[in-house]
């Protein structure tokens, strides 16, 4: 038997080689197209099957989606407003996520020795493709002690909302959430939302925005909001095309790159 090495030895080592050897063992059996990926300390919401199903049909027809993901990094109770709302997203967030046999074909070859999730979200991976992200989280975790030791549950994760509306989005036309349909009235209203102060920002009607001009920028306005402020491979958690999107009770608010741009790292 191989002794690991004290980095191997380590959670996240153990935890990657646990993933791809889950994965390995699903899609060994040529029935499978799709595996729900879901962690032990998740609790999901009564139509997180039915968002599932209804993101795989839409990953059939959109090859600029590369995974459809339960979770909402921002879904605090103050911005869960709208249980029938999905958007697109450029952020992997994980915490209950769907992959495609084409999708492990790809990436099981390279698949790394630790850290996966953080791997999946650099430019070689992603690859320029988006993701499908609920307004209203279909999963929570109540997992305070693990790998992470903890961290960003007692001052975010804890606070995530959990779905309680049941949607029938297997009835539901998503053909909206095709890039090609949905890129052009996004950017538009985006570009129409009036500039709004960050501290005026959350008593606001209608649409609006604030523009950050880097990263730090972002960083000062996301903590003034109260949503997450890091960033994975210069992508902020929920953005798209550089833009976070919240909604409160009469209020759509947009976190935008002020050169419209947005400052994601680039792949090399």
């Amino acid at each position: 038997v191989k002794k690991a090495s004290a980095g191997e030895a380590d959670s996240y080592y153990k935890i990657a080689r646990h993933y791809g050897w889950c994965f390995n063992q699903v899609f060994a059996d040529a029935r499978f197209k799709y595996a729900i990926v879901l962690e032990d300390d998740l609790e999901v919401a009564p139509d997180f099957f039915a968002y599932m199903a209804a993101g795989a049909r839409l990953l059939e027809r959109d090859p600029s989606l590369w995974t459809v993901s339960a979770w909402n990094d921002n879904g605090l109770a103050a911005f869960s407003r709208d249980a029938s709302k999905v958007l697109r997203s450029d952020f992997f967030g994980g915490l209950g996520w769907l992959l495609s046999r084409n999708l492990w074909e790809e990436l099981g070859p390279r698949w790394p020795k630790a850290y996966w999730d953080d791997w999946m979200r650099e430019p070689p991976q992603r690859r320029g493709r988006a993701i499908i992200r609920p307004e209203i989280s279909r999963t929570v975790t109540f997992g305070k002690e693990g790998s992470s030791q903890g961290q960003f549950f007692d001052s975010h994760l804890s606070k995530m909302v959990l779905n309680s509306d049941p949607q029938p989005f297997v009835q539901q036309d998503w053909s909206y959430l095709v890039k090609q349909n949905y890129d052009p009235p996004f950017l538009q209203a985006v570009k129409d939302a009036a500039v709004v102060d960050v501290k005026d920002a959350l008593q606001a009607t209608g649409e609006k925005k604030i523009l950050y001009k880097d990263y730090n920028s972002f960083k000062r306005i996301a903590e003034r909001l109260g949503i997450m402020s890091d960033e994975k491979a210069g992508v902020p958690r929920t953005a798209y095309l550089g833009v976070i999107t919240l909604s409160r009770p009469g209020l759509t608010l947009y976190v935008a790159p002020a050169s419209g741009a947005p400052y994601y790292k680039q792949a090399v």
